[in-house]
């Protein structure tokens, strides 16, 4: 088990057994061999619309009440979480080419043994149909991504390479190249003329049953 300076009140929060068990990867290496740490206590809480207007990044805040150097730990180098058996990326350890995608965490999913996630479009994403013509930029962590006030509730997924930590978005070009064994899903995927994350998230989901 890996040591944090605040080992004493990391400690506290150990648990072999939950009801609800919720595991910590510090690196992508960890999460691609399901190795973590198990806590309690974590918040996970859905952000509001006015803070992803603010500052952009992820749909959920993950903490741990009266545990600073937890919280710190969780928002600025943890790269992901396992709670109730439902995934969470931390969006400040990944990149798509060189766009950052802000703080805070973005809900995913494994499929095929790779992983899906859901965030705002940036780079050239953003700069393409999806982006409103008179849409503002907005500053804050979202740093060089071209996350307008018109993106700022679009999501679309990005599929991780657990070997490598290459991030790629799922397009209708990705999306066609995993569904190609499956003609009618792919007939289906491009009837639908949408590259958002609702529509995405249910191939994705279709490609995850058929495992």
């Amino acid at each position: 088990m890996k040591t944090f300076c605040f080992i004493g009140l990391f400690g506290l929060l150990m648990a072999t057994t939950c009801r609800a068990q919720q595991v910590i990867y510090a690196n992508l290496k960890e999460l691609a061999q399901q190795k973590g740490d198990t806590l309690t206590l974590l918040k996970i809480e859905k952000r509001t619309k006015n803070q992803l207007m603010l500052t952009g990044g992820g749909d959920y805040r993950i903490s741990i009440d009266e545990n600073n150097g937890m919280s710190r730990y969780l928002k600025s180098r943890c790269y992901a979480v396992l709670a109730d058996s439902n995934l969470y990326i931390n969006c400040k350890k990944v990149r798509y080419k060189r766009f950052s995608f802000g703080s805070w965490y973005a809900p995913a999913i494994w499929v095929n043994g790779k992983i899906y996630f859901a965030a705002q479009p940036v780079g050239s994403i953003a700069a393409s149909t999806l982006t409103p013509e008179k849409a503002a930029r907005l500053g804050g962590e979202v740093g060089e991504a071209l996350a307008s006030a018109g993106l700022v509730h679009a999501r679309v997924y990005y599929e991780i390479t657990p070997e490598t930590g290459v991030v790629e978005f799922v397009g209708k070009e990705k999306m066609t190249e995993l569904l190609k064994e499956q003609p009618q899903l792919v007939e289906s995927y491009l009837s639908e003329g949408n590259e958002g994350a609702e529509v995405t998230s249910k191939y994705l989901l279709q490609l995850r049953q058929k495992e």
